[in-house]
């Protein structure tokens, strides 16, 4: 019986080839996967890491230079390694990379994630901000129904909160 394939295909926007692993870069995720010999020697039999991009709180960047550079990803309710390069080889949520073409792509990295987090951030002020007003004009209704304010009075505080 032949199944359908109704899987969609996601887009990978940016890639990482790194030391201890490689970085997948999604609208709404990142993918840290451990292949190679020294992601066997740091982080061991690792599966892939998916880690939403929702989740992320923190993205650090060290360029590489005289010593290896890293991509570090920190989460709500993770702890990350603070022991500079050493510890970053065996943190979970960072990729190490010693070729220094690599900083510029962990950069456009970290500011693409970055955008995201902020329009994320401030979609939801907005949702608020409008359930918010929701609740102002049902209140001012209240007030009209049980005519404590004028239908004039309602209507222009109806228009403040619309911004109309």
């Amino acid at each position: 019986m032949k199944m359908a394939n109704n899987i969609k295909k996601e887009k990978v926007r940016y890639t990482l080839k790194g030391q201890n692993g490689q970085l997948y870069v999604y609208d709404d995720k990142i993918e840290i996967t451990r292949k190679g010999f020294f992601a066997l020697i740091f982080q061991g039999l690792k599966g892939t890491k998916t880690i939403p991009i929702s989740e992320i709180r923190s993205i650090q960047v060290k360029p590489a230079g005289l010593t290896v550079g890293y991509i570090q990803f920190g989460i709500s309710g993770g702890i990350e390694n603070r022991g500079g390069v050493q510890a970053a080889h065996q943190d979970e949520n960072t990729v190490t990379f010693s070729n220094r073409s690599t900083n510029q792509q962990a950069k456009n990295i970290k500011d693409y994630i970055e955008n995201i987090i902020v329009k994320n951030e401030n979609l939801q002020k907005t949702r608020i901000q409008s359930v918010s007003n929701a609740d102002e004009i049902k209140k001012y209704k209240e007030l009209l129904d049980e005519g404590i304010i004028t239908q004039e009075e309602f209507e222009i505080k109806k228009k403040q909160l619309l911004d109309i």
